[in-house]
């Protein structure tokens, strides 16, 4: 392996006979001695589509270059599939980004990384998991064991962007002029659960990081655009809040009439600049990366 290498299309699990591929990008030239952390990234588009190394097409045409910037700062950085939405429903994603966080942390020692020093991170449906994974999430599953990512696939930090944390309410937490709701008939979050969520509020509760927040939570940073049409923001400060009443640390980072993807009124990436900037200095500080 060479520094500054990306290694693309690893093969990290097969369930169900579906092969699901990460990108792995590492340190660059100069980095610290010793095993380095790193950062598990899932990708956003509402759980039925998008693809991983990808922050969605608004984003990505600001060219920020964010997995090249995490190793360029000190980290591995591991970007990961899941199976949307067509493909399987809930918990099948959870599943996926366990495994995910599984898989590097099976060969930690064969790509340097401090096992004790993983973090994950996500945009809009990629946060969703992203929280979940970090809250450690027991999540029934279809043989009824449940899939988990406490003990062994405990994460140290989680940033997520714009996540949806609490199915039941978002519906009811849209803005006047959001572009869709959850409560729509077909709604990727009905996709999501199989079931539309008003008709399936257990299974929606179960899907939603807000059932976790608990004490054992890990510190989180939570960015939102106040004026996100597609995920409310709402579900970003309440879930704060619940975090903080939990007594988690808990960073809130709201862009004031930014809308979903950092989109700003002038189209500028600003909000997207200042964001990957924050997320950024958030891992260093929980890494010990000065």
């Amino acid at each position: 392996m060479t520094a500054g290498q990306v290694l693309k299309g690893i093969e990290f699990s097969r369930p169900g006979g579906v092969p699901l591929l990460l990108d792995l990008y590492l340190p660059a030239e100069g980095s610290p001695q010793g095993p380095v952390p790193a950062v598990v990234h899932f990708h956003g588009g509402g759980w039925r589509m998008g693809e991983r190394s990808s922050l969605g097409p608004l984003t990505d045409a600001f060219a920020l270059m964010p997995f090249e910037r995490l190793a360029a700062a000190g980290f591995v950085v591991v970007s990961a599939d899941y199976r949307l939405s067509s493909q399987a429903v809930f918990p099948a994603q959870h599943e996926d980004a366990t495994a995910a966080v599984s898989w590097l942390r099976t060969h930690a020692a064969q790509y340097n990384v401090d096992p004790g020093r993983i973090f994950t991170w996500g945009d809009s449906a990629g946060g969703h998991l992203a929280c979940l994974v970090g809250l450690g999430a027991h999540v029934p599953g279809s043989d009824g064991s449940g899939t988990a990512a406490s003990g062994a696939n405990a994460v140290a930090a989680v940033a997520a962007w714009y996540a949806p944390t609490d199915l039941v309410r978002m519906g009811s937490q849209a803005l006047p002029d959001a572009v869709a709701t959850a409560d729509d008939p077909g709604s990727r979050e009905a996709l999501l659960l199989g079931a539309q969520p008003a008709d399936a509020p257990d299974r929606a509760a179960a899907a939603s990081p807000l059932s976790y927040a608990g004490g054992q939570a890990p510190p989180f940073f939570l960015a939102h655009g106040t004026a996100d049409r597609f995920v409310p923001p709402a579900q970003a400060t309440t879930f704060a809040a619940a975090l903080e009443t939990a007594g988690a640390d808990v960073e809130l980072l709201l862009i004031e009439g930014a809308d979903h993807m950092w989109l700003l009124p002038d189209k500028s990436p600003a909000a997207a600049q200042k964001v990957l900037d924050a997320t950024i200095d958030f891992f260093r500080r929980h890494a010990r990366i000065t």
